[in-house]
């Protein structure tokens, strides 16, 4: 079985690249449905809607106060209402992979959902591709750190633990590890 420390950083893998491991609890089905149930996946990341095929639209809707009962730190206040995103599955595989178009600030990246089973756990890839700069990478990186700490919570049964402080701590560590100033 694969040993993954899932409080490790994410690891810089090209020029425009950021790639963050975790194991979760399974079975990969269970995985699965967090990433594509609109209801599940708004308890980690975003709710919204996503037709479940290579080429269908994904309408992501985040409203973190559902994820966190932390006050919303000042520069993020933008997002306390919510925020919309239309993206677009470009690749899909269930119960095994999913890539979708990230846009952010007029740039559109892809991010990508490997699944592996490993025993009772689940080994999740996520790479996260066509980030524009370090400042990106270390802002998505932090972000996805943080959401994924909620997703294991919620598969481990547990609360999580302060999603904005851990967004902050992880940016300022990201900016560091990938030069990013």
């Amino acid at each position: 079985m694969t040993t993954i420390d899932n409080n490790a950083y994410g690891v810089q893998t090209a020029s425009d690249t950021v790639r963050v491991e975790r194991l979760l609890p399974g079975p990969i089905e269970r995985v699965w449905a967090y990433l594509t149930d609109s209801e599940k996946r708004k308890k980690w990341l975003a709710g919204g809607e996503m037709e479940l095929r290579a080429g269908g639209r994904v309408n992501l809707f985040f409203h973190h106060s559902e994820i966190t009962f932390e006050p919303t730190p000042e520069r993020f206040k933008f997002m306390e209402k919510g925020i919309h995103s239309q993206c677009e599955v470009t690749e899909f595989d269930p119960p095994r992979l999913l890539a979708m178009t990230w846009p952010d600030d007029g740039h559109a990246s892809e991010v990508m959902f490997e699944l592996f089973p490993e025993g009772d756990k689940v080994l999740l890839v996520l790479t996260h591709r066509k980030l524009p700069g370090k400042a990106e990478m270390a802002n998505v990186s932090s972000g996805w750190h943080a959401h994924l700490a909620v997703l294991a919570a919620l598969l481990e049964g547990r609360e999580a633990s302060g999603f904005w402080s851990s967004v902050i701590r992880l940016e300022d560590e990201y900016k560091k590890r990938f030069g990013a100033e």
